[in-house]
């Protein structure tokens, strides 16, 4: 592939709904590009996008995947970086990766299946880049498809920014052709997306008078002098509407929809024109960072004169394919055997040969200009988000994307004993890839934890150990982090005295336990000694055996919190006392004691919040009174979405992003943080004790 100046590259990410045909669309216009002699399927697992066997054995996309293609454009070949990402919401990360380097959006959209979650949540994620956009609509050639229904559709959900370009053709109900809007002829597909003109049908005509106006009111809003002749009713030559329609697509003010058939490759040399004539070249716009010299704001355009520098927004580490870090150029040009400085590692990296990735295949390139997407190999200490220069003493740190935040989590353990090494190295490359997977180690419980985004990515996780790096993990519910506190007080004695030849054991102790006040804290010691009925030099090992006593509590053999301890009284014995026999006088006196004050287990309460569309909030509250939330309030964002907030146990949280997406159809997020502790209801509390005893056996 020959390297192409900045101006004629186009970074587009493919973005929508999980099965809505993003990857056979990629494949489509990778076949008719001539990428490839003959059309994979997602359902023979043979795309250039789904590589990964556990991608093609579930068949759909687990990851970004780059399939850059070449294009005689209007102006001359341009190349353009295919980005095709995951639809499931469990791999959110990827799609957010791809989108932080893309300059340009195609949303595509089943026109059987219509405006799906996934459809909704690239939307906002485009509105939230200020990314310019094209919705394409696939499966047309299924007779089911109304193409006129989808539009009426989308213009309800996404506004009057929507402006279809072609009105399909159909003969006996089959997907022939369409009619472009702003040209008003008609195509007919020939073979794969070759077309000839032919004659715009009658019934048509009304549907294309509809479109042709609200693209030509769109266009004459551009500026003031269209608009003038607009009303005039004056005809806009062809090269006025291009341009009103690249500015308008640019501002994000007007969003293209095409048409086609990814299965049939039908329509993909006019979606390769759109993008073409429509979508911004990577200087047209900026990518926002850090200037670390001074710590102010930072923004870049790519310019291929200035120094070197580059973000890392992807990681690929396969035992197969090697390891691969995924770049941009934003300034500069990017040429093997530099060697470069690692701005967040602060650490040197020298670079070997550089790589264009199509799928799985990598292509060695002489050099990269600003703007482009490439690869480099085994580089020793960059990881996913850091930013490459060229100049160690001006350094920029590039802004990565917004990664969500796991919040799914699962207790692993390997099958095998032993396999710990093992499953803590197939870990550390997984948690390289994806930056939605984090890795908790919790002594508390004695248990592993692996979070995610949702628990089909945790699956997968079990499935890659096993098939990449041979080492099985079981994934169970987690423990939760229970705690043991008293509610009365009592006053208890505690006696060690133990005889066995020789010097003896002798300790006693009087103690009061109460309730400290103070959840956060395990327990406070004190003292109330007259007369020397225990002599000082025994308080710390009194306190040794309470401090000890508190890490495993005797109801279920959780942490204890909130006691209050005092020594008021006790005696001794000149010879046979010593600080190992106080310490065993003060375990006694908490053990007898604690169990008389009332013990009860605390469980841990989350605070969460709750994001949905307005339409489920009464659903996913009455879901959380069920799981023994309580609501606390309402807050709208003002774009027809409410945030609920709410207090709910961390145990009744678990599987809550399943049961969620559930019911909101994927477009509800939830985050939640450890707000304090509660007592729990007796039953649960039994539960929780039960269980204890059940693992002591």
């Amino acid at each position: 592939m020959k390297a192409y100046n900045t101006k004629d590259i186009r970074n587009v990410v493919f973005l929508g709904h999980g099965g809505a045909g993003k990857t056979t669309v990629v494949e489509a216009l990778a076949y008719v590009q001539g990428i490839i002699t003959r059309a994979g399927k997602v359902t023979d697992g043979n795309t250039i996008s789904d590589f990964d066997k556990e991608e093609q054995k579930r068949k759909f996309s687990l990851s970004t995947s780059v399939v850059p293609v070449e294009f005689k454009g209007e102006k001359g070949d341009i190349k353009i970086n295919l980005l095709d990402t995951p639809g499931y919401f469990d791999f959110i990360g990827e799609v957010e990766e791809a989108v932080s380097v893309a300059d340009a959006a195609v949303i595509v959209v089943n026109c059987k299946s219509g405006i799906e979650p996934g459809t909704r949540r690239a939307w906002e994620m485009c509105e939230k880049y200020n990314l310019p956009r094209i919705i394409f609509v696939t499966n047309m050639d299924d007779n089911d498809a109304s193409f006129r229904e989808l539009s009426i559709k989308l213009n309800a959900e996404f506004g009057s920014r929507i402006s279809p370009l072609q009105i399909p053709i159909r003969e006996n109900g089959k997907f022939i052709g369409y009619v472009n809007v702003i040209k008003q002829k008609g195509r007919k597909f020939t073979s794969a997306s070759n077309k000839e003109e032919i004659t715009v049908p009658e019934y048509v005509q009304k549907q294309l008078e509809t479109a042709r106006a609200s693209l030509m009111e769109a266009v004459a809003e551009t500026n003031e002098e269209l608009m003038e002749r607009y009303f005039e009713g004056e005809e806009f030559t062809a090269d006025e509407i291009y341009d009103a329609l690249k500015a308008n697509v640019h501002e994000c003010n007007l969003v293209p929809v095409c048409m086609g058939s990814g299965l049939n490759c039908q329509g993909m040399n006019y979606l390769m024109q759109c993008i073409d004539k429509y979508f911004p070249s990577p200087d047209q716009r900026e990518q926002v960072g850090k200037d670390m010299a001074t710590g102010e704001r930072f923004t870049a355009k790519a310019n291929s004169n200035a120094n070197l520098t580059a973000l890392i927004w992807k990681t690929l580490v396969d035992p197969f394919i090697g390891k691969y870090s995924f770049f941009k150029v934003v300034t500069g040009e990017m040429t093997p055997n530099a060697s470069l400085y690692n701005v967040n590692k602060e650490q040197d990296e020298k670079v070997g040969k550089i790589f264009v990735m199509r799928g799985k295949e990598a292509t060695e390139v002489d050099k990269l200009a600003a703007g482009d997407i490439g690869a480099l190999s085994k580089l020793d200490v960059t990881q996913t988000g850091d930013t490459l220069v060229a100049e160690r003493n001006a350094p920029v740190e590039y802004n990565m994307a917004d990664i969500d935040v796991p919040y799914t989590y699962m207790a692993y353990r390997p099958v095998t004993k032993g396999d710990d090494d093992k499953v803590a190295a197939g870990m550390s490359k997984l948690l390289e890839e994806d930056k939605t997977l984090r890795v908790v180690n919790d002594s508390e419980n004695r248990q592993s934890l692996i979070y995610g985004i949702g628990e089909q990515q945790l699956d997968i996780v079990k499935s890659k150990l096993e098939d990449r790096y041979k080492v099985k993990i079981e994934l169970d519910k987690p423990k939760f982090a229970y705690r043991e506190t008293l509610k009365k007080k009592v006053e208890v004695r505690g006696r060690h005295k133990k005889q066995s030849g020789g010097h003896g054991q002798y300790g006693d102790v009087l103690m009061e336990f109460e309730p400290s006040g103070d959840l956060t804290v395990p327990y406070v010691f004190e003292e109330r000694i007259f007369g020397g009925s225990v002599p000082k030099n025994y308080f710390p090992a009194v306190e040794k055996g309470i401090q000890e006593c508190v890490l495993k509590g005797p109801m279920a053999g959780y942490p204890v919190v909130g006691v209050k301890a005092t020594l008021t009284d006790g005696s001794y014995h000149p010879v046979d006392s010593s600080e190992m026999a106080f310490k065993m006088a003060s375990t006694l006196a908490f053990k007898e004691g604690f169990m008389k004050a009332g013990p009860v287990i605390l469980e841990p309460i989350a605070s969460l919040k709750v994001t949905v569309p307005d339409a489920f909030t009464g659903d996913v509250m009455g879901d959380l009174n069920r799981r023994r939330g309580r609501v606390l309030g309402m807050n709208s964002n003002h774009h027809g979405k409410q945030t609920i907030e709410a207090d709910i146990p961390m145990s009744e949280l678990y599987g809550y992003g399943t049961d969620l997406r559930s019911m909101t159809g994927g477009l509800g997020d939830f985050s939640y943080e450890l707000a304090r502790y509660e007592q729990a209801p007796l039953d649960v509390q039994n539960a929780v004790i039960a269980a204890a005893a059940s693992e002591e056996e």
